[in-house]
């Protein structure tokens, strides 16, 4: 492979990886999901962590959940979509996946069960970030349909 066409399919494969990105946190306002602000002001109890967040979690009628988070200004641990209305913590129940510094992934092919899918269609789902800070959540934000 020639000098040219090696820095071409890094383009291409650049250009590949920033549109996959791209459909995957989608910002607020944006088709494709459900775009999101995370705040340690929404954790329950609330905290003053000046990180914040912002994302994009979709569920789809079949009840396929895609998307992910963004943070910045903290050192993140884990962080999870969780079943608990606003003002409430729950459990979890989609562990998200690091994928790069600064961003979380819904797992390929996760599916809500029936009952989270009501939750979710009753706004009783969240989405946070955790830290050795503030080890029960840092950041939060609650999904909306």
């Amino acid at each position: 492979m020639t000098t040219l066409q090696t820095h071409a399919c890094r383009a291409a494969v650049a250009l590949a990886l920033a549109a996959l990105l791209g459909a995957c946190t989608h910002g607020p306002g944006q088709p494709g999901g459900h775009g999101v602000t995370l705040s340690g002001a929404q954790e329950v109890p609330a905290n003053t962590s000046t990180a914040s967040g912002s994302g994009n979690i979709r569920v789809a009628p079949d009840r396929g959940v895609s998307g992910g988070v963004r943070y910045t200004g903290m050192l993140a641990t884990v962080a999870h979509i969780h079943e608990g209305a606003a003002g409430a913590n729950g459990p979890v129940i989609v562990p998200l996946l690091k994928t790069g510094e600064g961003m979380f992934a819904v797992p390929p092919n996760t599916v809500l069960t029936p009952s989270q899918q009501a939750s979710y269609q009753a706004g009783k789902l969240y989405v946070n970030v955790h830290s050795d800070t503030y080890p029960a959540g840092e950041i939060r934000a609650q999904l909306k349909p």
